[in-house]
């Protein structure tokens, strides 16, 4: 058995990125397909969470309601800090997510997106004493939190909170020595406390999967395994990593996912030094850290297309093209320059992007 006595295999089924249709509803079929897939190449874990709108729903159906429980293991989160003003709405989510997924419980439950002033919410919320309460009551089985702040704040919230049985973090090789996400120095305060780790956002959004052609070249010279399959193992070849989400929005990609993880010990000295070229190489160009998660655009007042905006932007920075970014992803949401620097973007961003700033930088490109 692995970590908290659970058998999981290193990938794990992110569901914050389903595929849909044109017409916006989700591919039931397709995720059906998945779901069957990534269950018999012998990997369990999935994970959603009360604020992806349709996606604790959508999985009820693709597979809680066509696979036995015990065959598998769901993770959802509640997101107290967005709008809950009373312990009784802040528990509702949790209630909601049951109703939703039709799950009888949870294996993994997780306290959503701690960081900065998000953080005290759930203690004044008392929500740490409730999911106790539930675990106490076998609706969960293991409680932990997602991180989003520095590594000084997980200290303080794993000395706080010793009850924590594991903690999310977003952990690739190109956040590794980030000054805002951390991801090293996070993983050995994880370490310290002897708290085992779900990994969020191995592939930076995408941006990992499909790098600049710089970056490209480096995995191409190094061997034929995808941008991806490297951006896993780099992080599968951490200690203390119970699974590695991924958020696969295809067949094409789950294949690729599952071959790079299906039975991966690590990476060798010298692959390590492949993932410190290609490391290199995107620090070359200026981004903007944005994992299109869209938590910004659930509190913009003017419905500016934001991580859209982003999207763009770091388009034109590697790849000199903006145009057809823009018009696949903003959604028929407002522009950069409708922006009126009210700032309440900035305190949902789990990234601690300076948003009214960079959509100023946006607006120059996109208008």
């Amino acid at each position: 058995m692995g970590y908290l006595g659970e058998d999981i295999g290193k990938l794990g089924f992110g569901l914050m990125r389903l595929p849909r249709l044109a017409d916006g509803s989700f591919d039931h079929d397709l995720i059906c397909e998945m779901v069957d897939e990534f269950l018999a190449s012998g990997f369990t874990y999935f994970d959603t969470a009360w604020v992806y709108g349709g996606s604790e729903e959508e999985i009820a159906k693709a597979l809680v309601q066509r696979h036995p429980r015990e065959r598998y293991q769901l993770a959802t989160k509640g997101i107290s800090w967005m709008g809950c003003r009373t312990p009784e709405e802040a528990q509702s989510h949790f209630f909601q997510s049951l109703e939703r997924t039709g799950a009888g419980y949870f294996d993994f439950y997780l306290l959503h997106m701690t960081g900065g002033p998000r953080t005290r919410v759930y203690d004044d919320l008392g929500m740490w004493d409730f999911v106790a309460q539930k675990k106490a009551e076998g609706l969960i089985r293991h409680i932990g939190f997602s991180h989003h702040g520095s590594a000084a704040e997980l200290d303080e919230i794993l000395t706080a909170h010793p009850e924590s049985e594991f903690v999310q973090l977003q952990v690739n090789y190109l956040d590794w020595d980030n000054p805002i996400n951390q991801s090293r120095a996070c993983l050995e305060v994880a370490a310290k406390h002897e708290v085992p780790v779900v990994v969020m956002e191995p592939l930076r959004g995408g941006l990992l999967a499909e790098p600049p052609d710089n970056v490209r070249k480096v995995f191409a010279d190094a061997g034929d395994a995808s941008p991806a399959a490297w951006a896993l193992r780099f992080v599968a070849s951490q200690p203390n990593i119970i699974t590695i989400l991924s958020g696969m929005n295809s067949m094409d990609q789950m294949r690729d996912n599952i071959k790079a993880l299906k039975g991966f010990t690590g990476l060798s000295a010298a692959e390590m030094k492949v993932i410190d070229e290609a490391q290199a190489a995107l620090n070359s160009f200026d981004l903007i850290p944005c994992t299109a998660c869209n938590y910004c655009a659930k509190v913009c007042p003017q419905d500016v297309a934001i991580s859209a905006s982003f999207l763009t932007l770091n388009a034109d920075i590697m790849f000199g093209r903006h145009v057809q970014e823009w018009l696949n992803a903003s959604s028929d949401r407002q522009k950069p320059s409708a922006c009126i620097e009210c700032h309440a973007c900035e305190e949902a961003c789990p990234q601690g992007i300076a948003i009214v700033d960079e959509l100023k930088r946006a607006a120059a490109v996109i208008g």
